[in-house]
């Protein structure tokens, strides 16, 4: 009977997928002691995600885009190479180092991160192709210890690059882990077995990406009571830099059709910050670490926004 019950649960959870997910965002805001509380298990909900995100997505259609990796490569080259390096000229442009330096920091490393590691649950939960999203995010990911520090090395300076051999120690346990956890249960479950429990994996995540999520806001409701223009100001930047990246990479992969695009632009307009400032560690200022908190609002709203334009302009597959 619990059983039964637990599993309708999670079925509805992955029923909600994006409303549940933004709900999670003002939980965190709202209940600081929580956001304290939750804050250590960071690790193992990006764990949790990244498997169940392995495990959610069919195989056979993961190896179908690697045997055509055109698609693939050009993503990850114009997420990895490209937009960090037009976003990094830009804010060159613009004096941003001078003004603002420590939102400067914020901002180039937020473009050299991989796509988040939900990107393809997210995808899922909005019936886009979580194939290519979840391929493109290996590749990304793999190449982040080159890239990453490269750019940082670029535009910040020695001081903020990022160790490499660490970095790429801790994504190869981390990918490679999950990789193996969701092999073993696709081994033993079966993959028919896996494909019916679509909604109870989705509400699996849900529930990863709540701990992730209202881990992620302690502190910032003081931030919003002590300097609010402030938060205002990072939430009005961070919004608009992740839909302009989504926008602009849907355009750049339109031709692949809109589910695959769409796709696409979501991963890159949604980066794993939580990743870079682990990394980086206490070398960043104050304020990169506020951004970093307040920009993942668009990675938890934009989905719950967006999904109602999807569904009309990209429907999901039939089953």
């Amino acid at each position: 009977m619990l059983l039964t019950a637990l599993a309708a649960a999670l079925s509805w959870l992955g029923r909600q997928g994006t409303r549940a997910v933004a709900a999670s965002i003002f939980i965190g805001i709202a209940t600081p002691p929580l956001a304290s509380l939750f804050k250590p298990i960071f690790p193992f909900a990006l764990f949790a995600l990244l498997c169940l995100a392995f495990l959610r997505v069919d195989p056979a259609e993961v190896r179908a885009h690697f045997s055509r990796p055109l698609v693939v490569v050009a993503a990850s080259v114009w997420m990895m190479l490209a937009t960090p390096l037009l976003i990094g000229l830009t804010l060159v442009l613009l004096g941003m180092a001078d003004r603002l330096p420590g939102l400067y920091v914020a901002m180039i490393l937020q473009a050299a991160a991989p796509p988040v590691i939900s990107a393809p649950t997210l995808a899922a939960l909005m019936g886009l192709d979580a194939a290519l999203s979840l391929a493109t995010l290996v590749v990304c990911t793999a190449v982040t210890p080159l890239t990453a520090p490269a750019f940082a090395i670029l535009f910040v300076g020695s001081g903020m690059a990022i160790p490499p051999l660490a970095l790429g120690a801790k994504l190869l346990a981390l990918l490679a882990g999950a990789a193996i956890v969701a092999a073993v249960v696709r081994r033993f479950a079966g993959q028919a077995w896996i494909a019916q429990q679509g909604e109870r994996i989705d509400g699996l995540s849900v529930v990863a990406l709540f701990f992730f999520a209202v881990g992620l806001m302690d502190g910032v409701l003081a931030s919003i009571i002590s300097e609010p223009a402030k938060v205002l100001g990072l939430t009005v930047l961070s919004f608009g830099l992740s839909f302009g990246l989504m926008v602009l990479t849907t355009l750049v992969f339109a031709q692949l059709g809109l589910g695959q695009a769409l796709a696409l632009g979501l991963a890159a307009g949604n980066r794993n910050m939580g990743l870079m400032l682990a990394a980086a560690g206490a070398a960043v200022p104050e304020l990169t670490w506020l951004y970093f908190a307040v920009a993942q609002l668009p990675i938890y709203l934009m989905p719950a926004m967006l999904k109602p334009l999807v569904r009309r302009v990209a429907p999901p597959k039939a089953a």
